[in-house]
């Protein structure tokens, strides 16, 4: 629920202090028996409750999505999506945007609000990690953010990625998403001043563990100025990335 809203629209006399109270009745959160809706969360924090649905059946997603939009919600991010959650969805909601590469479900009611003060830049070291890039770069723009994507530019072709220099350049924060070793972050790292928030991917050979080689190479990073993730997070390097970009 779009808590200022509600208040604007009594001030405004479109709905009484009664009625405002009985929408009010729910908040903080709606308990639906397999989950509590939180309400309240972009009051506190700026952004509204992301459902994660992995682990959640369609009817779980679905219960959501509605008491989210029943309870003013006009826009609903909703990460970790299958193609079967994404049809069920879709056909309560057909103006809900599936992005299978991501695998994200957007509805978008309302205009979102840009509130960025830069752009941020979403780099891949390879072709294999564009599916975690796409998760950061829904999210981000869900966010109000303005993103950019760059992608297969790694330390395989190092010249790649110094063609690009301008790009990066102009990137007020920069994520960079790389499997295998996960030596792209440090050398961009290298090349910038700007704050850059490292994922690593589980793409790699058997000895990427999975992802856990990247990890612990960027974790070991030379390079300043470089954070980490866990493995496969675009959705967690996005939102923090939008938080930095949001700063003054």
């Amino acid at each position: 629920m779009d808590v200022i809203k509600l208040l604007k629209n009594v001030r405004d006399g479109d709905i009484s202090v009664d009625e405002a109270a009985a929408k009010l009745k729910t908040m903080p959160f709606d308990d639906l028996g397999y989950a509590l809706v939180d309400h309240h969360r972009q009051l506190r924090t700026g952004c509204p409750e992301v459902i994660f649905c992995a682990g959640k059946n369609p009817c779980q997603v679905k219960g959501i999505i509605e008491n989210m939009i029943d309870t003013g919600n006009s826009n609903i991010l909703a990460t970790r999506a299958t193609e079967e959650i994404a049809q069920s969805v879709l056909e309560i909601y057909p103006d809900a945007q599936w992005n299978p590469s991501a695998r994200t479900i957007v509805i978008q009611r309302q205009p979102v609000e840009k509130n960025g003060t830069g752009k941020i830049l979403v780099i891949t070291a390879g072709t294999s990690d564009i599916p975690v890039a796409d998760e950061a770069v829904v999210t981000a723009a869900f966010l109000g953010n303005e993103v950019e994507k760059l992608c297969d530019v790694g330390v395989a072709g190092i010249h790649r990625l110094l063609a690009k220099l301008e790009i990066i350049a102009s990137a007020n924060v920069i994520i960079v998403i790389a499997g295998m070793e996960g030596a792209l972050p440090s050398v961009i790292g290298g090349l910038t001043d700007r704050p850059i928030i490292a994922v690593p991917t589980s793409i790699g050979y058997g000895a990427s563990f999975g992802g856990v080689t990247a990890l612990l190479s960027m974790l070991n990073s030379c390079a300043n100025g470089v954070a980490v993730v866990n493995i496969d997070n675009g959705f967690g390097a996005a939102y923090i990335a939008s938080s930095i970009n949001r700063s003054k």
